[in-house]
């Protein structure tokens, strides 16, 4: 017996075996089981946990919301968008809700975890604003930092002496996370304050100075910085999960 279709394209069926093939070939398998395996531990934990209730009311407005922002009020439109998505009220109805859930899930799974994992991150987190001027010798580096002192322009020096490319933008590199300067210099900006002159400091058989220009200390009160860390605890607590499961490919 000819093994049934799981897909049909231009009347040629095409059988689950061949479709993986297909994906495999492509090396787009591997993310294809993830995903599946990722969306089952999702819904093992959305449909048996019961801490992730979600007021009722909550959801119909958000299902308002949804159709508003995306001009769906018609009920006629928003069928046929329906239509176009393969989509039912249904199911588009579950979706929210499971998009509640799982944002909850997130929650109650990132909770505890996360002030240890923002201490454990921080110094990557915390970014300072540098602007720096780059030259190949100890002595030019000195005078300069005289000069600076004696009141010449920063941004003067750094586009006449930088060989940092930055020096078209007068020096000024931007925000810079702490976790990626090299010790020397994370050592000496920590010990300094915003609008302080760094250096010289040796990198690379070159000599940098830096002027600090904003200090910006990461903290949980920034709403999206913390959404991005709950992220990313989720995302580690899935994979961990999808670890100890013992999976097999069977295919006819």
């Amino acid at each position: 017996m000819d093994a049934k279709p799981f897909l049909t394209v231009d009347e040629q069926p095409l059988t689950l075996r061949e479709c993986l093939k297909y994906l495999q070939t492509s090396g787009k398998l591997q993310g294809f089981l993830g995903d599946i395996l990722r969306q089952y531990v999702l819904d093992q934990e959305l449909n048996t946990r019961e801490d992730l209730e979600v007021n009722s009311a909550v959801i119909e407005q958000a299902v308002i919301d949804f159709r508003i922002q995306q001009q769906l009020t018609d009920p006629g439109v928003f069928q046929e968008w329906l239509n176009r998505n393969g989509s039912d009220y249904a199911t588009f109805h579950s979706q929210i809700t499971s998009n509640f859930k799982s944002e909850k899930l997130k929650s109650v799974i990132t909770e505890t975890k996360l002030p240890e994992y923002f201490i454990e991150r921080k110094v990557f987190l915390d970014r300072v604003v540098l602007s720096r001027i780059i030259v190949d010798n100890k002595e030019l580096a000195d005078e300069l930092k005289i000069q600076i002192q004696e009141g010449t322009s920063f941004e003067q020096l750094a586009q006449e002496h930088s060989i940092a490319d930055d020096r078209i933008s007068n020096g000024m590199m931007g925000p810079v996370s702490r976790g990626t300067m090299p010790d020397t210099v994370r050592a000496a900006i920590d010990s300094s304050n915003a609008g302080d002159l760094v250096g010289p400091i040796e990198l690379e058989n070159r000599w940098a100075l830096f002027r600090i220009e904003q200090i910006l200390p990461a903290t949980l009160d920034n709403s999206q910085l913390k959404q991005a860390l709950q992220n990313e605890l989720f995302e580690r607590w899935l994979s961990e999960k999808i670890q100890k499961m013992s999976v097999k490919l069977q295919v006819e």
